[in-house]
């Protein structure tokens, strides 16, 4: 495995991030916890989650599920880079919600608690806060991070003006800032290409794509479709709006002797800022299929013809003006 820097922080992590939203939900407990070893032993040490994952309001229930594994011990803490989140309502009470310093010290000592640990790698979060100033934001961040609770920051679904005034407003206050931002990022879904993929790259924040693979349309779906297996009603009606797209997309990957899924991470690997999509594994052969993507080279032509299926946007003003 060949780890790379997170942003421009000196943490390695695997080029591909396990995502854990399925645990609990879709995958069970027993299963979350095979998938989660045998990520160790592929090598991949970066793992994300949230504090509203699990499917039960307020109860945190995959970080509960991360917790006891990690309890498990076996190296299993000291070899993972823990990401998690917080933003989502996880109770009736106003300020147990969003980016106040108050829920913020809140929802990092709850879970710190469910994820049976003593600090979080990254603390990400999970949307921006309008209503919150980013000179509260950064003081909470600060008092963790003194406190040892968390080590670095991260932001998730932030434009790229919400990351310019956060890292300026850090910058003021000599912290180090965002060190990773979490965006839609694949194929089908663009539009972080005209800024925030060039506002990270300029800040040193690493881009960490959620649904890589359009929540599935690009993950070989008319190849399912055609062996009999159905599919969920949104993704049919994504299916219908981008069928020419996705039909040329297989052929494509038929061409190259790859599975779709794959060729879509491998693409987002090749893009600016990119540090490690998240991969979401319901089962221990999606997880093992995945790995297929860190040896795909994606030549130029493959490149240019990806672009031509699913054009994509130029760095703003470029993309709307002369």
């Amino acid at each position: 495995m060949d780890y790379v820097n997170l942003g421009r922080s000196g943490l390695l992590v695997s080029p591909l991030c396990l995502g854990t939203m399925n645990f609990g939900p879709r995958t069970s407990e027993e299963d979350s916890f095979a998938i989660m070893d045998r990520a160790h032993e592929l090598g991949l040490n970066f793992f994300d989650t949230a504090n509203t994952y699990g499917g039960k309001r307020g109860e945190g229930v995959t970080e509960r599920i991360i917790g006891r594994w990690f309890a498990q011990g076996g190296g299993r803490r000291e070899r993972t880079v823990i990401a998690t989140k917080l933003y989502g309502d996880m109770g009736d009470w106003p300020n147990e919600r969003r980016l106040s310093a108050l829920n913020i010290r809140r929802a990092c000592d709850a879970s710190l608690k469910r994820l049976q640990t003593d600090y979080i790698d990254v603390y990400q979060a999970h949307h921006v806060d309008r209503n919150t100033p980013f000179e509260e934001f950064w003081e909470a961040m600060e008092v963790l991070r003194q406190q040892g609770k968390i080590l670095y920051v991260g932001s998730s679904n932030f434009a790229g003006w919400h990351l310019a005034k956060a890292q300026e407003s850090a910058a003021r206050r000599r912290f180090m800032g965002l060190v990773s931002e979490q965006s839609h990022y694949n194929l089908l879904t663009r539009a972080v290409e005209m800024e925030v993929l060039p506002a990270c790259e300029d800040y040193g924040i690493g881009v960490i794509p959620w649904s890589p693979l359009a929540g599935g349309l690009l993950g070989g779906v008319l190849r399912k479709l055609d062996k009999g297996r159905s599919g969920a009603d949104h993704m049919l009606q994504q299916l219908d709006k981008h069928r020419d797209k996705i039909e040329q997309y297989e052929k494509l990957c038929d061409e190259l002797g790859e599975h779709p899924a794959n060729v879509a991470l491998a693409w987002l690997l090749k893009q600016r800022a990119v540090t490690a999509p998240i991969i979401g594994p319901r089962t221990m052969e999606q997880l093992q299929e995945s790995l297929r993507a860190l040896e795909i080279d994606l030549d130029d032509a493959a490149l240019a013809r990806l672009d031509e299926i699913f054009p994509g946007h130029r760095t703003a003003p470029e993309d709307y003006a002369w």
